[in-house]
């Protein structure tokens, strides 16, 4: 019984050891990362995207809670054209039947 308890302690032991050396090795590369991405940062920053002034374009403006009368319109043709197509496979699959 004692091997046995000592297998046990050692493969704790073990465990433990390996989940501390995984947690430091993976806190330095996050740290390491940071660090060289912030010294990049400073070298090679970021382009600042030009602000577009869109109030020369038409704007529709909604009641909150409502559907655009234009989107209406397109799902409704949607819709129309889904239901004329089907309805001429549904015919042909009939007359195939009979």
């Amino acid at each position: 019984m004692n091997s046995m308890e000592q297998q046990f302690l050692e493969a704790g032991t073990l465990m433990l050891a390996g989940m501390v050396f995984v947690f430091a090795f993976l806190s330095l590369l996050i740290i390491f990362i940071k660090t060289v991405l912030a010294k990049l940062a400073v070298k090679f920053p970021d382009p600042i995207a030009p602000n577009r002034n869109h109030s020369n374009k038409k704007k529709n403006k909604v009641v909150s809670g409502e559907i655009s009368p234009a989107i209406i319109a397109v799902i409704s043709g949607a819709v129309n054209s889904y239901r004329q197509q089907h309805s001429q496979q549904n015919f042909s699959l009939q007359k195939a039947k009979k």
